[in-house]
């Protein structure tokens, strides 16, 4: 029986890795996101999913900027280190994308001076949904997930106040924006903004699924603690810790049914007009 026991438990493992090894070749990203990810990734210790999302070439040949807009999960837990880091880049101010009970229970560690502002417009109340939701879930994790990202009505009340800080930060610091792990609200939001600075959107898609290789060993211990915890299918935990191309196209076709097009929301419910679009891309872009 203890021989048995232990060969299941080998199987078992073994099929655990084969399960991870297939979901990384279906969504991994391009080439680009991992070969720089030596210069994209931040070297700090406290936060994952921590990295920088300038070098991007635009549909007429330009490049977004380096080392002025960076993207993140969580920053509670930046030692000293972190901070000198952050400092280092000019990374004053942080735009919290997280709800009010999300941001009390793990507050974020910055700088003295950093300007910061929350922004946890239907956070609260979606958090609140996917709690009792995953509760009972055994199957159906990709349509969950695909839900939550064609929902707009929070959209605008979550990103204006993100353009604006970008649009009026001082040409010689920086900004960081984060939620939780990082990969969701972090990537719809970086995907907005990608797309307003000209850039493709296979290169958003693909920075999009770079959550995915920067979160690698988290996604991992997130998928074990929802497997063991929670009794949950293997490939629905899965479904819910990472992040996948169907999940993102949801949100832009989402806003392509309610506004006709992506520009008529930036413009429209953003505020981007053409005269704020030339400020971005003149701030952002060269």
């Amino acid at each position: 029986m203890d021989l048995l026991r232990i060969c299941c438990s080998i199987a078992h493992n073994i099929m655990r890795r084969l399960l991870f090894l297939l979901f990384l070749v279906q969504a991994v990203p391009g080439r680009t996101q991992v070969a720089d990810s030596a210069q994209r990734k931040l070297p700090v210790r406290g936060a994952i999913n921590c990295r920088d999302i300038g070098g991007y070439a635009t549909s007429d040949g330009h490049h977004v900027k380096w080392n002025k807009i960076y993207r993140s999960a969580e920053i509670s837990k930046l030692t000293e280190a972190d901070l000198e880091e952050f400092q280092k880049r000019n990374i004053s101010t942080v735009v919290d994308f997280r709800g009010v009970d999300e941001s009390k229970r793990a507050p974020d560690r910055m700088n003295p001076g950093t300007d910061y502002i929350l922004c946890p417009a239907g956070s609260d109340s979606s958090l609140n949904d996917w709690r009792k939701s995953i509760m009972s879930l055994k199957s159906g994790g990709d349509s969950m997930m695909i839900a939550y990202y064609a929902k707009t009505e929070f959209l605008a009340a979550r990103y204006q106040p993100f353009f604006r800080k970008l649009i009026n930060l001082p040409d010689d610091q920086s900004l960081l924006y984060h939620c939780t792990a990082g990969k969701d609200r972090t990537g719809i939001g970086t995907a907005l903004l990608l797309y307003s600075l000209g850039v493709p959107y296979e290169t958003i898609l693909n920075d999009y699924l770079a959550s995915n290789y920067y979160r690698t060993e988290e996604n991992e211990k997130m998928v074990q603690s929802m497997v063991s915890g929670m009794h949950m299918n293997e490939e629905v935990a899965w479904s819910l810790a990472s992040v996948k191309k169907e999940y993102l196209q949801a949100t832009f076709d989402a806003i392509r049914k309610k506004y006709g097009s992506v520009d008529n929301f930036l413009r429209d419910e953003i505020g981007l007009d053409q005269s704020k679009i030339e400020t971005l891309r003149s701030k952002y872009v060269q």
